[in-house]
């Protein structure tokens, strides 16, 4: 365990050292994935999501407008900063940014129906934890994207992980510029 949290903490100190040049530094890529992701994932009015990882809060200015309340978190105080301003400034109402460790979310089981854990595991000391959670936390119907950066995670071995928690998962086609491995996940059978 105290492995798990050195990691955790160097994890937090590295995002909230470069928070103010997160945005520069990884805007168009996290733009990318998210058009990509939104293809296959459709959010209604009344749909509670989950943006687990939120960084910054690309995701939350995209489905905002869509959703009836987005819960995005992260465990750097410096990116959750960015996010809440950005989300004044946007004028984003139905949106809550709270600093939580998604290897262990505060949420009663089956609560969103769509989640999102963009560019996450790949940092976390244990990525089965975390994905257990978004299993534990989404309804029976939800849809899941989760992207791995590709350093870390083969198409395979992706959708090995992702399999090993219960979620059935499609992997997209992207072009080589996408750094990331991407799912569209369900909760298997």
């Amino acid at each position: 365990m105290p492995e798990d949290w050195t990691k955790k903490r160097a994890t937090m100190h590295h995002y909230d050292k470069t928070a103010t040049t997160y945005n520069v530094l990884y805007k168009e890529e996290q733009e990318q994935k998210i058009r990509e992701i939104l293809k296959h994932i459709t959010i209604n009015g009344s749909d509670v999501v989950l943006d687990a990882g939120c960084g910054s809060g690309f995701l939350v200015e995209h489905v905002q407008e869509q959703a009836g309340h987005i819960v995005g978190v992260d465990l750097s105080k410096g990116l959750l900063r960015i996010a809440v301003s950005r989300a004044k400034q946007a004028k984003i109402k139905n949106v809550s940014l709270v600093q939580v460790d998604v290897d262990y979310l505060p949420f009663r089981e089956h609560v969103f129906n769509e989640a999102f854990a963009l560019t996450v595991l790949q940092d976390s000391s244990d990525y089965d934890a975390t994905l257990k959670e978004l299993l534990r936390t989404t309804k029976n119907i939800a849809k899941v994207g989760v992207t791995g950066l590709k350093k870390a995670f083969s198409e395979e071995s992706l959708k090995q992980a992702l399999t090993k928690e219960g979620f059935e998962s499609i992997i997209l086609e992207t072009s080589e510029k996408v750094k990331d491995v991407i799912a569209i996940c369900r909760k298997g059978a």
